[in-house]
């Protein structure tokens, strides 16, 4: 059996970086492919991240640094620009009405944007109790599901095949209410909240205490996963071999710190301590940092721009090394996930060369 089923990473997931030029709107190409998600971020300036994806279709965004619902105006957040559409190769950005706070087409910023590919179509899926409308991509182990709370416990398809092992539930509709991840390596007893700074907490109410399976995954009563009659929006993976990887590591306070195999060159790495609270979600890229160390970091939860001397990360051939004690802090336990640039060995059985 070939190590891997994916030998370029980019055809499936890729950060893209551009310079906003203050016009009106402007087209972003050169992704290499239509994305089904795509999530972008001032690196300049403090200013909210945008999510768009096929399955609500462009422009209705959402923040992961917000609890707010979705904004459906065309501006992210209704005057600071936001992704009007997706394109064969990208996406196009707008320019919103305020003069300082732009999320996506500042003149002369710097933003990065995250693009993962799903199936450039919508189907409907009745593998749970509640029917969902589902862009899976079997290859890649990544879905966009949206659906409908019934204000009480379901199972909701998600079309992977296999059980996805980690995945972020927003309500669309409902006021206040944060992001919900399922990470794996929490396990079905509770989560962590995406938009938040806090460590994981136990509650049936989340994920109504039952592992996904490789048709669906179960929520339980709490409004934001299951609101009665308000939409919700679950970005859903699996892992992949060579491709993409989820799990945990321990902290041990060094710089020369921890080191996560993952089986590839990661692309893009975001990491959160799960045991103990007042910790960001970290990312880094492979386009913001083409060479270690890996120092550029945007964190998931907050309007910050980008910080160039906290979190520090090699990303090697087949995995990532903690160079600080930021994400490395002694005896805490860090939860992870990892997309590939190229795996450590191809579909050949050759191994590549990390740069």
């Amino acid at each position: 059996m070939a190590y891997t089923t994916i030998d370029k990473g980019s055809s499936y997931f890729t950060p893209k970086l551009y310079t906003g030029n203050g016009s009106a709107t402007q087209a972003i190409t050169g992704v290499g492919f239509k994305p089904d998600l795509v999530w972008v971020k001032n690196r300049t300036f403090a200013v909210s991240h945008c999510w768009v994806d096929g399955v609500r279709a462009a422009p209705n965004q959402l923040g992961s640094d917000l609890t707010d619902a979705e904004n459906t105006s065309g501006n992210a957040y209704g005057v600071y620009g936001g992704v009007s559409a997706l394109g064969t190769d990208g996406f196009t950005v707008s320019l919103g009405s305020d003069p300082t706070y732009q999320a996506t087409n500042k003149s002369a910023q710097n933003y990065v944007a995250w693009n993962w590919l799903a199936s450039n179509t919508t189907t409907s899926n009745t593998a749970g109790s509640i029917t969902s409308t589902v862009s899976a991509n079997q290859t890649a182990g990544f879905s966009v599901v949206g659906y409908t709370g019934a204000g009480a416990s379901a199972t909701i398809g998600h079309g992977l095949g296999v059980a996805p092992s980690m995945y972020i539930i927003k309500s669309r509709t409902g006021t206040a209410e944060p992001w919900f991840v399922y990470h794996k390596s929490i396990g079905n007893t509770g989560g962590i909240l995406l938009n938040s700074t806090n460590a994981q907490v136990t509650s049936s109410t989340w994920f109504n205490n039952t592992s996904p399976t490789s048709s669906v995954f179960s929520i339980g009563s709490n409004s934001g996963v299951s609101g009665s009659g308000k939409t919700h929006i679950a970005y859903c993976f699996a892992e992949v071999k060579g491709y993409s990887k989820f799990g945990s590591y321990t902290g041990n306070g060094s710089a020369d710190g921890t080191f996560v195999y993952t089986g590839f060159k990661p692309a893009f790495v975001m990491e959160k301590s799960s045991s103990v609270g007042g910790y960001s979600w970290a990312m880094s890229d492979n386009k913001r940092n083409p060479f270690n160390q890996a120092n550029n970091t945007l964190y998931a939860n907050a309007a910050d721009a980008e910080y160039t001397s906290l979190d520090k990360f090699d990303l090697l051939s087949n995995g990532f090394k903690l160079r600080s004690i930021y994400g490395n802090t002694t005896g805490d336990t860090y939860i992870y996930m990892a997309f590939a640039e190229n795996p450590f060995v191809s579909s050949t059985s050759i191994p590549t060369t990390a740069r």
